[in-house]
């Protein structure tokens, strides 16, 4: 399980480009966070194997994982 700071998100992908799963994190292109950017939002949590390559490139710090 992931937990996003939704608000602190900068739309960068690293951690969508970490991520060895398809479709388990990306952008929500239907908002935007109060930067301006469009968060990060978890998709498939199911595909999800908590193995926390996208809180560990995260520039921002923005993802906790939580098994």
């Amino acid at each position: 399980m992931l937990k996003i700071a939704e608000d602190l998100c900068k739309a960068c992908k690293t951690c969508i480009d970490a991520c060895p799963h398809q479709n388990v994190i990306g952008l929500d292109t239907s908002r935007v966070n109060v930067k301006g950017w469009n968060p990060v939002v978890m998709l498939d949590e199911a595909k999800c194997t908590s193995c926390a390559l996208c809180a560990l490139m995260c520039p921002d710090k923005v993802i906790e994982v939580y098994k």
